[in-house]
């Protein structure tokens, strides 16, 4: 019995002797027949058919043969290129089907090298061919070669081709020379809304957050109408800087142009306002959604409950996607082992893993790393090093991190010096490692082991990453190190600091000095704490904003401990919410309670208080030792 694959088969056969009768007559529709090729096969058949015509050197339609050959899903670049070769005399349309080939090829640099060579053989190189070796090169971030490229683009004079303006811009945005991209755009003589989109695309992933959103505005002062790739870019910036303010303006726009029928749009949205600390909001743009939720859209809003601590209703969000028909993948998975790694819930994240292969999803380097984290965070060194042995694949650099932290909260010396010694036989050089191994000599008042560690780094030439925080007031961004001085209010910051720390004291505060590791008195380490970057930003936010406005915090590394306690404090004399977005996850502060319910604060605090015989009221200021504590912390305590 015939398929349809042999009646399709045969029926090609038969156009392609039709063609060859209405040659003779002068009738032959080779284009026509170009596009009823849906083989390799079919190609082959025609390339035969155009060498035993004699149409092979000379025919323009050869060049749509090598371009359906180069580039559709059923044809084959290779064999391209082969019938390429057989060209005596290539017309630019046979070289722009080849590069053009190369785009989406394994090797698109390549596409470069056919550039050049059309250029030596003196070829005739038109936009096209600007605009295929352009889109190459962005696929491998080829910055040199855009130089060149942009150089040629000037001299030949296709500068007034929109299109191909816009595929430079898009290419330097990519490689991250934003100041030639921009110079392109202001120099462009028509902008299309491609242009305007990969510029805004352009700053918001190359730390020009600010830049994306004045674009965004211009955008619509100059009477152009965003889309949702344009809403997809300024969320990104709103997520980068923390704007929820933006966020929610964008958002409006968003609704009433009914671009949330789209559920990459509304997916941004959730990920625009977890990445801003306002997961609720999050959470009602996920319930509110008028289009069909992907799978992209549960990992997203399970990672950001799982950011913000809130592990029950990541677990509980990952409980309801088996009822909406929705399968995990190695993202969900990923993302609820972070909500229970953030939670300390222990138990449930180690069943979790257990039960991957359930869902056909097997564990990656980053759940046993995720896994390790969890286990060693909850004191459990020895399973998490024996998890790290008995891994299917080589630990990275990360698992060894995860043990290093962990050896650092329960100030475990052997275990550390195993995981720092793992780390340089791997060629690590991070300056957080022998930080790290530094931090636990010092718990233990080990100040020779802590000189030799420093060191070690000094020899290897490699520096601490000094702790910064930013707090944006009005549009201006202000950044803050410890101890800083540099900005123009800083009399009234440390005015506001001592009012502060009086306050604090009145509720039974006491400076955590266990945070400063140095051989110092401990009047000293107090001044030390004092002036941490992230109080500096949240005294800053206290005088430049009205009463009772939210205050954002971005910091680079992880909250001090001593800084979480005293925040709490504020939160609740200031009556302010304050939200901190550290390295790893956000702390939200309200009414002198923070988001992640101390978990990791009072895994330190309950290591340190068997060593000490001290309190949790030390830690906490004496009104609040009523703390909420989770099952989990309740556990901590008997540690």
């Amino acid at each position: 019995m015939a398929t349809a694959d042999s009646c399709y088969g045969a029926s090609f056969a038969g156009h392609l002797i039709k063609c060859r009768r209405q040659l003779t007559h002068g009738m032959a529709n080779l284009e026509s027949l170009v596009q009823k090729c849906t083989s390799v096969s079919h190609i082959k058949q025609l390339q035969a058919y155009f060498f035993t015509t004699g149409n092979f050197q000379f025919s323009r339609t050869r060049s749509k043969l090598l371009d359906l050959c180069a580039i559709a899903p059923f044809g084959s670049l290779s064999f391209a290129i082969s019938i390429f070769r057989l060209i005596r005399t290539p017309y630019t349309n046979d070289y722009n089907a080849i590069i053009r080939g190369l785009i989406q090829s394994p090797e698109p640099k390549t596409a470069f090298a056919w550039y050049r060579t059309m250029q030596r053989g003196y070829f005739r190189v038109d936009a096209l061919t600007c605009s295929f070796t352009l889109k190459a090169c962005a696929r491998v971030l080829a910055a040199t070669e855009a130089l060149q490229l942009h150089a040629n683009i000037v001299r030949f004079g296709f500068m007034a081709d929109a299109l191909l303006g816009t595929t430079l811009l898009d290419l330097y945005a990519k490689v991250g020379d934003l100041d030639r991209a921009r110079r392109v755009f202001d120099e462009m003589l028509q902008r299309d809304i491609a242009s305007w989109n990969s510029l805004i695309f352009g700053f918001a992933q190359g730390d020009q957050a600010s830049e994306a959103l004045g674009l965004f505005k211009r955008m619509e002062v100059e009477g152009l109408k965003p889309n949702e790739v344009t809403v997809l870019g300024v969320l990104s910036a709103c997520s980068h800087m923390g704007d929820y303010k933006e966020g929610e303006n964008i958002h409006r726009f968003i609704r009433n142009e009914k671009l949330d029928l789209n559920v990459q749009v509304c997916n941004a949205l959730i990920d625009m306002y977890a990445n801003c600390g306002f997961v609720d909001k999050a959470y009602g743009v996920f319930v509110d959604m008028g289009c069909r939720k992907s799978l992209v859209t549960w990992n997203t809003m399970i990672m950001a409950f799982a950011v913000d601590g809130d592990g029950c209703k990541a677990l509980k969000l990952f409980e309801q996607m088996d009822g909406a028909g929705v399968l995990p993948d190695a993202v969900t998975y990923l993302s609820v082992l972070c909500a229970c790694n953030h939670a300390g819930l222990v138990e449930d994240g180690v069943r979790l893993f257990h039960t991957m292969g359930k869902h056909g999803v097997k564990p990656n380097v980053k759940h046993y790393g995720s896994v390790v984290d969890l286990l060693g965070r909850a004191g459990r060194l020895k399973e998490s090093y024996d998890i790290i042995n008995s891994m299917p694949m080589v630990p990275d650099v990360v698992l060894w991190q995860s043990l290093l932290g962990a050896c650092r909260i329960y100030k475990d010396v052997k275990m550390a010096e195993i995981a720092s010694r793992n780390l340089v036989e791997m060629g690590s050089n991070n300056c957080g490692d022998f930080v790290l191994l530094s931090n636990v000599y010092a718990a233990h008042e080990r100040w020779n082991d802590v000189d030799r560690v420093r060191d070690s780094m000094k020899s290897r030439d490699l520096k601490k990453v000094p702790g910064f925080s930013y707090i944006e007031v009005d549009g201006l961004r202000h950044k803050f190190f410890t101890g800083d001085k540099s900005n123009a209010k800083w009399e009234e910051i440390y005015w506001k600091l001592d009012e502060i720390r009086f306050k604090i004291k009145e509720l039974g505060y006491v400076a955590e000095t266990s945070f400063v590791l140095h051989d110092i008195e401990d009047e000293e380490k107090e001044n030390q704490l004092c002036y941490h970057s992230e109080k500096l930003a949240v005294a800053f936010g206290l005088i430049s904003t009205r009463e009772g406005t939210p205050i954002q915090v971005i910091k680079n590394l992880r909250i001090c401990g001593d800084c979480h306690v005293v925040i709490k404090l504020i939160s609740k004399i200031y009556e302010r919410q304050i939200i901190v977005r550290d390295r790893v996850r956000f702390h939200r502060f309200k009414d002198g309670f923070c988001s992640c319910r101390d978990y990791w604060k009072y895994l330190n605090a309950a290591r340190s208080n068997r060593a000490t015989g001290h309190g949790y009221w030390k830690a906490t200021g004496k009104d609040l030792t009523v703390t909420c504590y989770c099952r989990t912390v309740r556990e901590s305590r008997e540690l």
